[in-house]
């Protein structure tokens, strides 16, 4: 019975290691990718200040994707002894490629970002700005006075644009020359 179980595993890793010789698995290398693009995204928030500045984000969705796009050909070629079917390969590296020039251009244009998904982006942006000006080392008193300003501000921009966000939600767009919102 040990001898029988023996073999059986003896036979499963010959199987993966003609699998992995003649090509790899694939499907598991794009799912390490996604799997590695959704961590980058959901990463770039722990720098903010507060949870209550983690919106979704078009524009770090695109980061997201650029990145995923170069890591995608750097793993591969460091795993090309893993994945040795040329086609697959070339498939991956111009998926990559385009993935990376559209992630690219998308976060440099904003084209698909309205009024919205702009302050959502800012909103956690701003928050980077009060997590790194309150926690500093500053000692020079010009540069904690700096420091607090921008933290006053940035506090009362996230808080601004929280607001317009919740009126553009249930009122859509405001009138041509309407001034911005007091608190």
């Amino acid at each position: 019975m040990a001898h029988q179980r023996d073999t059986t595993m003896e036979s499963k890793h010959t199987h993966h290691d003609r699998r992995v010789a003649k090509g790899g698995s694939y499907g598991r290398f794009l799912t390490m990718i996604a799997s590695s693009m959704a961590a980058m995204y959901g990463l770039m928030y722990l720098n903010t200040y507060a949870l209550d500045h983690v919106f979704f984000s078009q524009t770090r969705i695109w980061m997201a994707l650029y990145m995923g796009g170069m890591m995608a050909v750097i793993m591969l070629v460091f795993m090309l002894g893993m994945y040795s079917n040329r086609k697959a390969n070339i498939a991956i590296c111009a998926g990559a490629v385009i993935a990376f020039a559209a992630g690219l251009y998308l976060v440099r244009s904003q084209d698909t970002v309205n009024d919205i998904a702009w302050m959502k982006a800012m909103i956690p942006h701003h928050s980077i700005a009060i997590l790194t000006s309150e926690r500093a080392n500053i000692s020079d008193p010009r540069v904690r006075e700096l420091a607090d300003a921008i933290i006053e501000a940035q506090r009362g921009e996230i808080e601004e644009m929280k607001r317009y966000i919740a009126d553009i939600e249930v009122n859509g767009d405001a009138a041509p020359g309407t001034s911005r919102i007091e608190p």
